[in-house]
């Protein structure tokens, strides 16, 4: 097939970058290499919507952090995504780190940031009653909020898919060759597609997307972080994002609730040689536990129910990298989008737009482009008496699945049917909740295989966790 547009990679910002290009009526299809959008980063994030005091001024990153969170909310707001502007306070323990929490509310203020206060640390535990009496000041972000990484990229490629987009998963790229002014993209299992644009969203593997057109000025960086999620009755340990003072390496061990009720504690920064680095440690976990314990002591940690590992990309020069390739004409770069490329998204969709219409793409708005998505949630906002009536129109919905998170076979053959189709375990977790609870889906998950298998007429033997490899029966007895 030709298109005029391929993106490869199906993360956050390649679904946000479908997204808008189709909000241009531009033909497109976008490439993922593994079997469900959010697949790589975008499945394990912090979640955390950035004020926009932490990237150095006058970089891009700055820049589109500073314009980016208005523009987070509002696509959120249309994508019925879920999202809190709950703020967030950055931690000092002493006089030395409460220097440094000025020349963070001085760089944000330079970004051009508002909202941005240092408290005394009476004031801050006023604020968070939790936090450790260690902690001596604190700088307060009000403009901060928390988001569902994945929901958010479910919502924003399924949008690009109801309005026209093609998505083509399990599809890694393997070479890409210019002939007559079209890249040829194929697959490793042969599969290929044509189009006059490509756009390079492949996170961890942009590098190596790159090299395949000759372009090798950029190396990815990978950078593991190791997190622990909490159960829902450790939710409400605290209401804002919580930070420690950044280092070189990072923003340090946060404590932040979740738009879902949890709390979460993380990540560490480990540099890895893969984006495949995914495994958790003792080492890290005992990290995470430790220096979050140092802002909010009071943490239980037998309430963990799991923990998990992200990879994020970075380049040493430290800033986001978004522009046309210099060797490969129409080829566009849009790589090393570590944080707070998540608050960033929308931004980045609309710069690389920007982009193409410089170097010849027209663009002219859709007159059928509808950028609202349908709640995916709707059934657990119901009241008793609407989910009552709703039941008899629709009895799957009567049926629960989950018993931890309270979710329904209705929500589940609709996660499955609805784009982008969920056609694995974790596809169905990323958009249900069903296996997210205290069981982590000991529960339900035969309940769920069995309706994949009946939605999309496979046997259960080919059902799998997340995608090929990973079955999850051998056969029957």
């Amino acid at each position: 097939m030709k298109y005029q547009v391929v993106i490869v990679g199906a993360g956050v910002i390649g679904s946000m970058v479908a997204r808008e290009l189709r909000r241009y009526g531009i033909g497109l299809c976008v490439l993922e290499k593994t079997s469900d959008v959010a697949g790589g980063a975008s499945r394990a994030n912090s979640g955390i919507v950035h004020g926009g005091y932490d990237p150095e001024p006058h970089t891009l990153k700055a820049h589109l952090n500073a314009i980016g969170v208005e523009k987070l909310f509002r696509a959120a707001s249309e994508l019925n995504v879920p999202i809190r502007r709950n703020g967030s306070l950055v931690c000092a323990f002493g006089e030395e780190e409460e220097k440094h929490l000025a020349l963070l509310r001085e760089r944000g203020r330079t970004n051009g940031i508002e909202g941005l206060s240092i408290l005394s640390g009476d004031e801050a535990r006023a604020l968070e009653p939790m936090l450790s009496e260690g902690v001596s000041a604190a700088l307060h972000v009000s403009n901060a909020g928390i988001v569902c990484p994945y929901e958010l990229t479910v919502a924003a490629m399924g949008n690009a898919m109801d309005n026209g987009a093609v998505l083509l998963t399990e599809f890694e790229v393997v070479s890409v060759e210019r002939s007559d002014g079209l890249y040829c993209i194929t697959a490793r299992d042969g599969r290929s597609v044509m189009a006059e644009y490509v756009i390079n969203c492949a996170g961890g593997y942009s590098d190596r997307l790159a090299a395949m057109v000759g372009d090798d000025f950029f190396r990815i960086n990978c950078r593991a972080g190791e997190y622990m999620l909490l159960d829902k009755r450790e939710g409400k340990r605290v209401s804002h994002t919580i930070f420690q003072v950044p280092t070189a390496e990072g923003k340090g061990i946060l404590v932040s609730p979740t738009v879902d009720g949890n709390l979460l504690i993380g990540p560490t920064a480990v540099r890895v040689d893969t984006p495949e680095a995914v495994d958790t440690t003792s080492e890290g976990l005992e990290t995470v536990r430790r220096l979050a314990a140092k802002s909010v002591p009071s943490v239980d940690f037998r309430a963990v129910i799991t923990s998990f590992t992200g990879v994020r990309a970075s380049e040493e020069r430290g800033d986001f990298i978004i522009e046309e390739s210099k060797v490969a004409r129409g080829f566009i770069h849009v790589a090393a989008i570590d944080s707070p490329g998540l608050t960033c998204c929308v931004s980045i969709a609309e710069r690389v737009c920007d982009i193409l219409r410089d170097i010849g793409l027209v663009l002219i708005p859709s007159p059928t482009f509808d950028g609202r998505r349908e709640n995916m949630h709707f059934f657990r906002g119901m009241s008793n008496e609407e989910k009552d009536e709703y039941i008899k129109k629709n009895p799957a919905y009567g049926r629960i699945v989950c018993r931890c998170e309270g979710i329904t076979e209705g929500e589940i053959r609709a996660a499955i049917r609805k784009n982008p189709p969920a056609s694995d375990l974790d596809g169905v977790k990323r958009r249900t909740r069903s296996g997210m609870g205290r069981c982590q889906g000991g529960f339900c998950s035969p309940y769920v295989m069995s309706l994949i298998a009946e939605e999309r007429g496979i046997p259960k033997e080919q059902v799998t966790k997340k995608g090929e490899g990973s079955e999850i029966v051998l056969g029957r007895l």
